[in-house]
């Protein structure tokens, strides 16, 4: 049986970990602190890797993988993967970032990914990211509560609530202060948000910053069952993927297969990059495990074709205001178990083999599982997991913690998903396909 805390324990740990991860940056480096005080060994890319049994992670900018290789693990031996991503839809810092006017001090940003634009409105904000210095060395920044995207009062638009039509160029642009923009600099403002360091903002060279809510995750509702945090889309896999791969590590002496944890960034914009699923990050870290054992390129292929990756990306749960937009027949719900997320054009990977594979899975783990297929008038949106299956040629399947209010600046799920979505991947890492 599962050796995880409770749904108790975990959806309080989410809500630390979501709070210490308001950039894709903050959430590797958070996810690296505590596999380093697990006992992983962290290994740099541009290093030779000694192979044999072990657990190890590296970073890649935004994105993380970790694994667990077992004693007597060989050159065929296949990986269990976990794949998630470290990314959320937000705002993204422009060059020349320091604007405004009527007095008024404003941050110029761009639209990252699909964010629900009004959920960001009357919020207090935080910008939060990586420095890149002139020199290549990076720092991490996060301001706190600093920003807001102030709505226009009811008064000067009587028919707001008609119909509220936000222009992602004028209407979102957040203020930060008050004064003339040629007298501030807001990269000095980010500098003084480094820890730790001393940094200079004229010899900041690039950043990458992001705006993230900073409204602390709370448990609520009648029977204290729902959870409501910013980014859990999808940091609620990546948590799960996590807490599971040090409950593995740190049990009874790893077997079976190569127990692995993809956190991929940049899902939200497509996955086309160095650190995404598109790129060859995943591939780079499964070649170098299969030749620290030996393994030849017939039997790297041989070990691509044991093993199995189960996509673990947050779902739809169905919304009681909003019934008809979801499948008349299935109506996933909050605490009613993970999704098993499926589409006939292949949008999600999962297929039949996958789904009885992951249907074993969670009836030896005691949790309870829901299918999600989307309305056929309404298009699916899609993951990491058909570019992995296309990518490696592993067979995936499509899973996911069922939310309301996917892409809001704070979204909700049910406490008890994330736990039984990290019993079934500690489960997961330690069965044979």
């Amino acid at each position: 049986m599962p050796t995880l805390v409770s749904a108790a324990d975990h959806i309080q740990d989410l809500g630390r970990f979501v709070s210490a991860s308001p950039s894709s940056f903050h959430a590797v480096q958070e996810a690296g602190r505590r596999l380093a005080e697990a006992g992983f060994v962290r290994l740099d890319e541009v290093e030779p890797w000694e192979g044999g049994a072990g657990a190890f992670f590296m970073i890649r900018d935004g994105a993380l993988i970790a694994w667990v290789v077992p004693e007597g693990a060989g050159p065929g031996t296949g990986f269990n993967i976990l794949g998630a991503h470290t990314d959320s839809p937000t705002f993204k810092l422009k060059p020349k970032p320091t604007t405004g006017g009527h007095g008024w001090l404003q941050a110029g940003v761009e639209v990252y990914g699909g964010p629900l634009l009004n959920s960001w409105l009357d919020r207090e904000l935080q910008l939060a990211g990586r420095l890149v210095m002139l020199d290549g060395t990076e720092h991490l920044t996060a301001t706190g509560p600093m920003l807001r995207f102030p709505q226009l009062a009811i008064h000067l638009d009587r028919a707001v609530n008609d119909g509220l039509v936000l222009d992602k160029q004028r209407h979102m642009n957040p203020v930060w202060g008050l004064g003339n923009p040629s007298d501030f600099d807001l990269l000095a403002v980010l500098a003084s948000h480094v820890s730790g360091a001393s940094v200079d903002p004229s010899r900041i060279g690039g950043y990458d910053v992001v705006i993230a809510d900073t409204q602390a995750p709370a448990v609520f509702g009648g029977n204290r069952e729902f959870f409501a945090s910013g980014r859990l889309d999808n940091l609620s896999s990546t948590h799960a993927g996590l807490a599971a791969l040090i409950a593995h590590a740190s049990g009874p002496a790893p077997a079976g297969p190569i127990a692995v944890l993809a956190a991929f960034d940049h899902e939200e914009i497509g996955s086309n990059s160095r650190s995404g699923a598109c790129g060859p990050i995943l591939e780079d870290v499964l070649v170098r495990i299969s030749d620290g054992l030996g393994a030849t390129v017939s039997q790297r292929r041989q070990a691509l074709s044991a093993s199995f990756c189960v996509s673990a990306d947050a779902g739809h749960a169905v919304h009681p205001n909003y019934a008809e937009r979801h499948d008349p027949a299935n109506h996933p719900v909050l605490n009613g178990g993970p999704l098993l997320k499926i589409n006939a054009n292949q949008r999600y990977a999962t297929d039949a083999p996958g789904a009885a594979f992951w249907g074993r899975l969670c009836g030896a783990a005691g949790v309870p599982y829901q299918e999600f297929v989307s309305n056929n008038a309404i298009p699916c949106g899609s993951t990491i997991g058909p570019l992995t299956a296309t990518r490696l040629g592993i067979r995936t399947v499509d899973v996911g913690v069922p939310l309301l209010s996917m892409h809001s600046a704070r979204e909700m799920c049910g406490v008890e998903d994330p736990w039984r979505l990290a019993a079934v991947t500690e489960l997961f890492f330690r069965t044979a396909v």
